[in-house]
């Protein structure tokens, strides 16, 4: 089972919200990339959080510090609305793409992306939204908007078209601490043969537990855990970056109450004494 820390970027720094809302600063991303290279986190994942609204991906700069600096393997998503822009990003360090809107638009894009870099390369991001009528849908623009594309129905179709990996990520849970929706996870699991990647919702490492025995997941990616205890630390050392201060978000915990700050090494621990077979770093 594989261990991805999410980092969800806007401009120059490392943001993170509630149901992919209300981002709140948490200072530079390459200080949170090295240390969960350095715990052991077996894949980072950076997301441009406001890629949308530009119609662009904007991360070249992070992306290749982070390629010359951090040698675990490296996932981008956000804003890549062609082959061009993938090779581009792949190009600068990148190991994988994540592509999400551009799929929804025009699904082809997935089979010749898959042709073009190879379909270990190629993962289709699914932000999944459970309304009242009890069916998932699939949202893009960063979960602004609403498809109405059956989200189950989407990770089978965008798997036969050479997808190479899921990452499944529940609107409703993500940022909450309430845990990863399970059911979801399940369902598309159980649909396709390809890897999924959980994402949204973490509070505790028992969630991990949680999904990746009752979701049959593949890898979880998360994010607030992990981000508060370093922000955490950053903050009780006196860290102040740039005129953002020490970290306001954790000022503001009350929306974050459910959230504990956990190491990857101490998921890791809870993964492996629940009989969850995962890498660990001696």
């Amino acid at each position: 089972m594989r261990l991805i820390s999410r980092l969800d970027i806007k401009g120059p720094n490392l943001v993170k919200g509630i149901h992919l809302e209300g981002l709140k600063i948490l200072g530079p991303p390459a200080h949170y990339a090295q240390r969960y290279d350095a715990d052991g986190a077996d894949e980072l994942l950076f997301m441009d959080a406001v890629a949308s609204l530009y119609g662009r991906n904007s991360l070249t700069e992070i992306v290749e510090w982070t390629a010359s600096n951090i040698f675990i393997p490296l996932t981008v998503g956000g804003g890549l609305r062609s082959l061009d822009d993938m090779h581009a990003v792949l190009r600068s360090g990148a190991d994988k793409v994540a592509i999400n809107t551009a799929a929804v638009e025009r699904p082809q894009i997935v089979r010749e992306a898959s042709e073009e870099f190879g379909s270990s390369t190629i993962i289709v991001s699914i932000d999944a939204q459970l309304l009242e009528d009890g069916k998932y849908y699939v949202y893009v623009d960063n979960g602004r908007e609403n498809t109405f594309k059956d989200a189950i129905d989407w990770a089978e179709e965008v798997a036969g078209l050479g997808a190479g990996e899921l990452l499944v990520t529940s609107i409703n849970q993500e940022g909450t601490g309430r845990g990863f929706d399970t059911a979801l996870i399940r369902s598309i699991a159980d649909r396709v043969s390809i890897p999924v990647i959980a994402s949204g919702g973490a509070g505790s490492a028992q969630h991990v537990v949680d999904v990746v025995e009752e979701g049959q997941t593949d890898a979880v990616a998360v994010a607030s855990v992990l981000h508060f205890q370093v922000a955490k630390e950053l903050t009780e050392s006196g860290a102040e970056f740039g005129s953002h201060g020490a970290f306001p978000i954790l000022a503001e915990r009350r929306d974050y109450d459910r959230v504990q700050c956990l190491t990857v090494p101490e998921i890791k621990q809870a993964l492996t004494d629940a009989g969850i077979t995962c890498r660990l770093d001696d």
